[in-house]
């Protein structure tokens, strides 16, 4: 890299780093859950608020804002042509769950470590998109291609907000998404969500409900049963909610569905806690013998949906949520799937393993994509990594998460996550308890999306 290129980058970084965490502060201090729709409010209050924060600290930096309806937004740093470059983030955020040592919604400072639900995934990573454009505006000259920091208010629960996006406006000449691992991702698995539920209606368990979204491994689930006595266990605690009626409570490790290693899923606790105690009718033990396969296998091997190509990594299933409905139990499925199976052979493979235990319910699937890793814009992006960390023999990697990228016809997941990098043990995951962002790693990550957005500006799409 130019030295002076280098020290200019430097010096930027060094003089807005405190308004970058105070942003980022700002940022997470808007909860913004989805929730019911609202006049204005598409996805709800929470991220109509948090977009419309984030794009006041965009014009608060010097940068033209277009709001799309309240679904997305972006701010622009001008260019001499038509089509643009596009970087695109989100500031909606998965529910906080259960865990937490301090308030999800204010940032905690420890040391070189930022807790907070979003930090990482990816308001802390929007913040620093806007200050990519804030280089470019100040210090990029005159740019060939326009550039854009794309923001969403529906990641976490959909994706509304980026097929509208699409809808209204022309897709980007290349776009790379911050919230993935580095050095840079160039492909997903597929994914698709579903459900199974019970044939039969319960009787002994009189509600259960555990986890907050289909793409979170839970923390914690709970049960009310009509027992005589509950003793508690590894993981479990009991109370008598009324005469008869036992309320169990288990505690497992939360995460991200794409990445259940080292996770412990709370809704296997709970029913294994139920099953070796006897506490269900034969009937709700049949079932729970037969969901339980899926928090004791997150390959899917238990339930015949074992799948690798040899391409991703092998498949992973796992149940974000249980809750009783129509006085039937529902456990739900999320699956990130190579490309050597499909959504209808993995609900073939799970009728076959319930046989007339469940309803096997399956949603539209999102297919596996793949981009070859010697594309002009991929090399950009790479040698941009290698040069600001020195990691010399750095490559692009392919993933089970599903980021805004499958969306767009040229696109990739680049960072800022460091997954091989050590941190502290109160440093939690993305869409668990105490929620934590290396600051520095934050910083060097904006370094090396400047580099790489002047590399791209130099090639000719």
């Amino acid at each position: 890299m130019n030295q002076d290129l280098n020290r200019l980058i430097d010096q930027f970084i060094e003089e807005n780093k405190e308004n970058i965490l105070w942003d980022i502060t700002r940022l997470v201090g808007v909860p913004s859950v989805e929730e019911k729709a609202e006049p204005d409010a598409p996805f709800g209050p929470g991220p109509r608020k948090a977009l419309d924060m984030a794009e006041t600290i965009a014009r608060e930096l010097g940068l033209e804002t277009v709001d799309l309806d309240h679904k997305a937004g972006y701010a622009v740093v001008p260019g001499e042509r038509d089509e643009y470059l596009a970087t695109i983030c989100h500031v909606d955020v998965v529910p906080v769950g259960e865990g937490w040592t301090g308030d999800p919604w204010t940032v905690q400072v420890k040391g070189d470590y930022l807790i907070g639900r979003g930090v990482m995934d990816d308001k802390g990573p929007a913040v620093v998109t806007l200050y990519l454009l804030k280089f470019l505006k100040e210090h990029g000259g005159q740019l060939r291609y326009p550039v854009r920091a794309i923001l969403g208010a529906n990641e976490e629960t959909g994706m509304q907000d980026v097929d509208h996006y699409l809808a209204v406006e022309k897709a980007p000449l290349f776009c790379f998404s911050p919230d993935a691992d580095f050095p840079l991702i160039n492909g997903e698995k597929g994914i698709v969500h579903g459900r199974i539920r019970s044939t039969a209606k319960m009787k002994k368990i009189v509600e259960i409900k555990g986890g907050v979204a289909y793409n979170a491994v839970p923390s914690k689930a709970e049960a009310w049963v009509q027992v005589g006595h509950a003793e508690p266990a590894e993981d479990i605690e009991v109370e008598e909610a009324r005469p008869g009626v036992w309320h169990i409570t288990a505690h497992g490790i939360g995460g991200h569905a794409s990445m259940p290693q080292g996770t412990k899923s709370a809704i296997g606790v709970l029913e294994h806690y139920l099953l070796d105690h006897e506490m269900v009718s034969e009937e709700e033990a049949a079932f729970l013998r037969f969901a339980v396969k899926i928090p004791d296998a997150p390959d899917g091997s238990l339930v015949g949906c074992a799948a690798d190509d040899g391409l991703f990594t092998p498949l992973t299933l796992v149940s974000g949520r249980i809750y009783s409905e129509d006085d039937r139990m529902v456990q739900t499925l999320d699956f990130r799937f190579p490309t050597n199976t499909s959504a209808e052979k993995l609900k073939a493979a799970l009728e076959e393993a319930a046989g007339d235990l469940a309803e096997i319910e399956m949603d539209h699937a999102a297919k596996p994509f793949f981009k070859h890793p010697t594309s002009k814009e991929l090399k950009a992006c790479m040698e941009a990594y290698r040069e600001v960390t020195g990691e010399k023999q750095a490559q692009p990697f392919t993933i089970g998460g599903g980021t805004y990228a499958r969306h767009f016809p040229n696109a990739v997941g680049f960072g800022p996550e460091h997954p091989e990098r050590n941190y502290p043990d109160f440093v939690g995951k993305i869409h668990g308890a105490d929620e934590g962002a290396s600051f520095p790693d934050l910083l060097e990550a904006l370094k090396v999306y400047i580099v790489a957005l002047l590399k791209l500006e130099e090639i000719e799409f």
